[in-house]
């Protein structure tokens, strides 16, 4: 156990020191550089044989069989197993007004909303931001470094795949259930975190696929715009092609 976590502890750390060494060609936060191109794009075509040949056809049966209202209760409950890693992030970016709107949403969702299943507090007008690390690194001047596509994960950046590491190794929810030797509930949360993620993006990424003339291309553009908006803490719709993207 102690040996894993050292892994883990040195795995994030090594992640985190590579971004600040390799972020610093990188020119703003909407510029993204490919240097790995030829391999990302071999990781691409794994993905896409993943995707079609399990995650796509799982989502839609998830999609079939859970009704809509079940499906979004399982997605607001998500979101709200979130809040600390968005408070946590919130408060490294120095956002009390953000950091007092996801404990809001929290308090009120949790005690209110039958554990997060009912979004009260969107319906209040209190919204959610989605935060996390890379977001947070990207707030303190670090840019994106290369960019990668990470198997069966997608689109990622140097940066965003540290801030993402990070995010999971001090997820409370995560050290929780690890200490009480419950692994398996986080993994089953993670599935479903996936397969829910997916489900959502039927549409968005159809569309990709039907109207771009390089996918590959087109994800990495959507991703790096999208990334930006999420930093600048503007609305994600409006840095996509169409606001049909602004998920993804």
């Amino acid at each position: 156990m102690k040996t894993r976590t050292f892994f883990k502890s040195f795995l994030s750390c090594a992640l985190a020191g590579f971004v600040f060494i390799s972020s610093a060609q990188a020119q703003s936060t909407a510029d993204i550089s490919d240097p790995f191109e030829p391999v990302n794009r071999g990781i691409f075509e794994f993905n896409e044989v993943v995707d079609k040949g399990i995650l796509e056809p799982t989502a839609r049966g998830y999609r079939m069989i859970v009704p809509s209202p079940a499906r979004t209760g399982i997605g607001n409950f998500l979101s709200n197993l979130k809040s600390p890693t968005d408070l946590m992030n919130e408060l490294l970016q120095g956002d009390l007004d953000g950091a007092g709107n996801v404990l809001l949403r929290a308090i009120i969702n949790t005690m209110v909303g039958a554990g997060g299943l009912f979004d009260v507090a969107g319906a209040e007008g209190i919204t959610a931001d989605d935060e996390d690390f890379g977001q947070t690194l990207a707030t303190w001047g670090v840019g994106h470094g290369p960019y990668l596509m990470v198997p069966v994960l997608g689109p990622s950046s140097v940066r965003d795949l540290a801030g993402r590491s990070l995010d999971v190794y001090v997820d409370p929810v995560r050290l929780w259930l690890f200490d009480t030797e419950n692994e398996s509930w986080y993994y089953a949360k993670s599935l479903v975190s996936v397969i829910d993620t997916r489900e959502e993006l039927l549409e968005t990424i159809d569309d990709l696929r039907a109207n771009s003339i390089d996918y590959y291309a087109t994800l990495r553009s959507v991703y790096a715009q999208r990334r930006a908006a999420l930093v600048r803490d503007d609305d994600p719709a409006t840095a996509a092609a169409s606001a049909d993207f602004s998920n993804y």
